[in-house]
């Protein structure tokens, strides 16, 4: 009884250091005795895992836009929208349409529907043959912030 203080008849050891080493020593002590049962939760929690709906804790993202990444149009659109795959908050969003002097086109009245918090648009101005930046900025559910860009070009017909 080395360090021990024996009170009565109930004996007092001071507290273990709890290591890494020490719990990791304890833990695979206890798995090798059993070994069976360890095998078996385990399955059933894999299981359990891959039969279970996977949760997204993952940032939106745009997944579809209107002109489309890369087209190439023959007349202007009326609006530019974008759509992502979750839905984003409805503060510090952005989308602006940038020309290929660096100027900013839409009219500024960007727009969330407000049934479909996946998706915002602005409006455009007849815009002239030129190649066109999307700009896009939204804060994800998970409170991330996205942002990205694309491109379109409209050539004279």
């Amino acid at each position: 009884m080395n360090n021990a203080i024996v009170t009565h008849r109930f004996i007092i050891t001071p507290p273990l250091p709890l290591t890494f080493t020490h719990l990791f020593v304890d833990f695979m002590t206890h798995y090798h005795t059993n070994k069976k049962k360890y095998s078996l939760f385990s399955g059933v929690v894999l299981l359990a895992a891959l039969a279970m709906p996977s949760l997204s804790f993952a940032h939106a993202k745009m997944v579809r836009s209107s002109p489309e990444g890369n087209a190439v149009l023959t007349e202007s659109p009326k609006q530019v929208d974008v759509w992502f795959d979750d839905k984003v908050g409805t503060e510090y969003k952005a989308l602006a349409v940038i020309d290929s002097k660096g100027k900013r086109v839409d009219n500024k009245d960007m727009v969330q529907e407000a049934t479909d918090l996946t998706h915002f648009y602005v409006t455009v101005p007849l815009l002239t043959p030129d190649t066109y930046t999307v700009r896009y900025r939204a804060v994800s559910i998970d409170t991330h912030i996205v942002t990205g860009k694309y491109q379109f070009t409209i050539k004279a017909p």
